[in-house]
């Protein structure tokens, strides 16, 4: 399953976001409202839970500066990658877009799919927070 954000432009140079994505403490101020868990684990990873939802750990998996920030999950029961893609506009503008790619089941896929596209839409919509 492939779910892309929309894209979004940003009023900040690609490096910056770049930088801000990397620490996986930022990815708090990207949360959505109804957030009930964000703790980071260590420099690389960090476990997040939505009301209603179970809680899940990311990781850093790859980074390529300034314009790719790869994450995945580190359950095998949840597999999936969520790449921010970072494209400079101008010196201080960049557009970014979130890609999230799992492997489901077709009944997993089913039930998964509105909540994560909501998801990765709120993280893209508040990457000005950064």
């Amino acid at each position: 399953m492939n779910l892309e954000s929309p894209k979004v432009t940003v009023e900040k140079s690609a490096d910056y976001i770049f930088n801000a994505l990397t620490d996986v403490k930022n990815f708090e101020k990207l949360m959505p409202e109804n957030i009930a868990k964000f703790e980071v684990l260590d420099e690389n990873s960090f476990i997040f839970g939505l009301k209603g939802m179970p809680e899940i750990k990311l990781k850093m998996n790859e980074k390529a500066a300034p314009n790719k920030v790869v994450l995945g999950s580190a359950s095998d029961k949840l597999a999936f990658t969520l790449t921010a893609d970072i494209n400079a506009v101008t010196e201080n503008t960049s557009d970014v877009k979130l890609n999230f790619d799992g492997e489901f089941n077709a009944m997993m896929a089913m039930m998964i799919k509105g909540p994560i596209s909501k998801f990765i839409e709120t993280l893209a919509q508040n990457m000005h927070k950064l």
